[in-house]
């Protein structure tokens, strides 16, 4: 998938081993805010990303000039798809990155023939907090695991 968003063409792509560097640099950038306010590096500053590419799960946006510009990762979870983690890199914000890969999970979820997708995130993460609703996706729950107050989001894709 191409597309302008700002003055530079993206391309959306699966990411490979030579990605993980780059798309650990973009978690670390963009979770780093939130680490004060949880009192630890949020889950997706610790995630195996090298695992993940192997597994096909990671995704890119890639600028023009081959810049990592923002990863989603995504797999089918029962008749969902569930979006694990999504960051742009600060550089790329504001230019339409988040949403074209959240926009790219939602289209791959209908592709597959789930019902929906869901995802969730830290309660100390107030601006996703208004930002997925403003995509479509309505809260569904609220609970502790592993230490972190998460709120669950849905959207029904298919």
């Amino acid at each position: 998938m191409t597309g302008a968003m700002g003055a530079e063409a993206v391309r959306l792509r699966p990411a490979v081993a030579a990605d993980e560097a780059a798309v650990r640099g973009c978690a670390e950038a963009a979770y780093a805010q939130y680490v004060a306010a949880i009192g630890r590096k949020p889950a997706p500053m610790v995630a195996d990303f090298a695992g993940q590419i192997g597994d096909g799960v990671v995704h890119v946006a890639e600028g023009a000039d081959g810049t990592v510009l923002g990863f989603i990762v995504f797999f089918p979870r029962g008749e969902h798809m569930f979006l694990e983690n999504v960051a742009v890199a600060d550089d790329a914000a504001g230019q339409g990155i988040g949403r074209a890969l959240i926009g790219f999970c939602e289209a791959e979820a209908r592709r597959l023939g789930l019902a929906s997708v869901q995802l969730y995130t830290n309660e100390k993460m107030v601006a996703n907090l208004s930002i997925y609703p403003h995509l479509g996706y309505a809260e569904t729950d609220r609970r502790t695991e592993d230490g972190f107050n998460r709120v669950y989001f849905e959207k029904r894709v298919g």
